[in-house]
């Protein structure tokens, strides 16, 4: 039953692309009980031989389950897969809501979980590919202290950290903050390296001149390295990036903040996935600076 704290708690996990793979691998090898589903059904049978029950229906995932992980695209279809579920939910079971759904969303998936009597955990996370393979990613969660016990387990294994903040909805509106952070870096990595192509400047020669300096990290290497390598194997895609930095844009005006940055950067994401690259990795932010069919190289 939900709430049973002498054995391991049952996870269902709703969403296993990119980022559910990462993350239903880690519940397992923390000794979870795993029950996964994905509208493509074959996303959710590759965690089939590491353990997962893979599950027809979201109705059947959530069935006996102690706490419900989604991480899905966006709010909407949060939404729609929950109500799916209905059939299959228990009043009391805890809902970690991981997905980036944005500060709207976010309440009318807590309106949601109190019509089902579910305890709301609002837990976006920091993270793309690797660290959800590795379990590092960084959890922001925001819920009622009754739940952290009976969900930290979950977070923990997929998590190096739990940061804890308060109500729901304090940890979404943290993540748009730190998005904003990222979406910025990718698109000044994108736009500094298409100028040097267009200045006729080896984008090397700019990587060599700040390395080592305060104008050099870890990300602007890694995600150099893929525009130059013309390697772009999605750990966050471009049509994602173009959503956050959408939710980004209307939190803001919401807010009474300015942020003009932020609106190119929503208008660079959805070039860039206008030009085919919306399944790419967001560094194919690159070939928004370019006109159609070409790559600056």
């Amino acid at each position: 039953m939900p709430g049973d704290d002498r054995r391991p708690p049952v996870v269902a996990l709703l969403g296993v692309g990119i980022m559910g793979r990462g993350m239903g691998r880690s519940i397992l090898r923390a000794g979870l009980p795993l029950r996964v589903w994905n509208r493509t059904q074959g996303k959710a049978e590759a965690l089939e031989p590491d353990g997962a029950f893979v599950a027809a229906t979201p109705s059947e995932a959530v069935r006996g389950a102690d706490v419900i992980v989604t991480m899905l695209a966006d709010g909407d279809t949060v939404a729609d897969v929950m109500t799916e579920a209905a059939p299959g939910l228990t009043a009391g079971q805890v809902w970690a809501q991981t997905s980036t759904a944005g500060v709207v969303a976010v309440r009318q998936l807590t309106e949601l979980a109190d019509q089902h009597g579910l305890v709301f955990v609002d837990s976006p996370v920091l993270g793309t590919r690797n660290p959800a393979e590795q379990g590092t990613l960084i959890v922001l969660a925001a819920g009622p202290d009754g739940a952290r016990e009976r969900v930290q387990p979950v977070f923990d294994a997929i998590g190096s950290r739990t940061l804890w903040l308060g109500e729901p909805g304090t940890a979404s509106r943290l993540k748009l903050v730190a998005n904003t952070w990222v979406l910025a870096l990718t698109t000044g990595v994108a736009e500094t390296l298409a100028l040097a192509q267009g200045l006729g400047i080896e984008p090397e020669k700019f990587l060599e001149a700040v390395s080592g300096g305060p104008l050099d990290c870890p990300y602007l290497q890694l995600k150099a390295s893929a525009i130059l390598g013309k390697d772009f194997t999605p750990s966050f895609t471009v049509s994602m990036a173009s959503k956050d930095a959408r939710l980004i844009v209307a939190a803001s005006r919401a807010s009474g903040v300015r942020m003009p940055v932020a609106e190119a950067m929503q208008g660079k994401f959805a070039r860039a996935a206008e030009l085919g690259h919306a399944g790419e990795d967001m560094a194919a932010a690159y070939f928004a600076s370019f006109g159609r069919g070409g790559d600056g190289g």
